[in-house]
């Protein structure tokens, strides 16, 4: 017999700081189980508080020292910071393959941290599909910050700016990243650039070359421009990391007092919104596979008696019959 799960209880002992409570929560959005739409329900009322910082970039730049170094920061302010993470899958368990966790071991037992590793399971774009409720069980939970660090990314994978109020591109000296980033569209999601490993060679070119790259890209957005800050740092040794904070703290006033945050949120609420629908039609349209209708409705477009937007429409109409 199938255990009930007490998913109101779960969210009430999360709301209270337990670690294992919002686990479970967690675990119960990325395995899209049953109680998936309860425990979404029971989020709701208590989530919009948390800042989400998105961090992203190619693999090697040092995310996860970033990362950590970060969440040392707003610990010292004395803020309660959720990690989620984000790792390739595994190939023979689906799970988390490097586990960011083992990474960030000195915050482990830190009660006002949280950190969670997922797993893409084969999602493109940088992130896990179960990244956006999880996001919310975190907010739900009482965290300041969010922390949301996507796994290697290359020209195409910038979801993470869908999922952020503030997405910080992390890039590296000796990468050619300062040429990588004219073409890989990060100039377009970067809210604020972070030249890591700054000490070594090459590190004030790659921020020249960013800071010009910048300067021919401006970006009008509404409300007024927002022209990203390049900022130097070596996260493994803590130095510039305050310059990093300071810098997402100026892009949050900076959407707060231009209402461009309610925008952006609103934004990601119906993205997410699209892609429950979405996912809920492609599931319905699943079970048509090999059936009677579609297998006809392929017969007739193959032998040219029908074309294939006739019957879609004839398909559709029969799911929504």
């Amino acid at each position: 017999m199938a255990r009930t799960v007490d998913v109101a209880g779960l969210v009430d002992r999360a709301r209270e700081g337990q670690p294992r409570a919002v686990a479970r929560l967690i675990s119960l959005v990325e395995d899209a189980g049953p109680e998936l739409r309860d425990v979404a329900a029971a989020l709701a009322p208590h989530c919009g508080n948390a800042r989400v910082v998105g961090l992203t970039g190619a693999p090697g730049v040092g995310k996860s020292t970033c990362t950590s170094a970060l969440v040392k920061a707003y610990r010292e302010r004395g803020e309660r910071v959720g990690v989620l993470a984000v790792d390739p899958s595994s190939p023979f368990s689906g799970g988390a393959l490097l586990g960011d966790r083992v990474r960030m071991g000195e915050h482990t037992t830190d009660p006002g941290v949280f950190i969670r590793s997922m797993a893409t399971r084969g999602h493109l774009g940088g992130l896990s599909w179960a990244t956006p409720q999880a996001l919310r069980v975190l907010d739900a939970a009482g965290c300041d910050v969010v922390l949301v660090e996507t796994v290697g990314v290359g020209q195409s994978e910038v979801e993470v700016v869908s999922l952020a109020d503030t997405a910080v591109v992390l890039l590296a000296p000796g990468m050619g990243d300062g040429i990588q980033a004219a073409k890989a569209g990060v100039l377009e999601i970067a809210d604020v650039f972070v030249v890591n490993k700054a000490d070594r060679d090459g590190a004030d070119r790659t921020a020249r070359d960013l800071k010009h790259a910048i300067s021919l890209g401006r970006r009008e957005r509404e409300g007024g421009l927002w022209r990203p800050p390049v900022v130097k740092a070596v996260a493994s040794r803590g130095e510039g990391v305050h310059d990093v904070v300071d810098a997402i703290d100026a892009h949050h006033a900076w959407l707060v007092g231009r209402g461009e945050l309610a925008r952006r949120r609103a934004v990601r609420a119906a993205r997410e919104v699209e892609a429950i629908a979405v996912e809920r039609l492609r599931s319905r349209f699943g079970g048509l596979r090999g059936g009677a209708d579609l297998e006809s409705l392929a017969e007739s477009v193959a032998a040219g008696e029908l074309d294939p937007y006739a019957a879609a429409d004839r398909l559709v109409e029969g799911v929504g019959a």
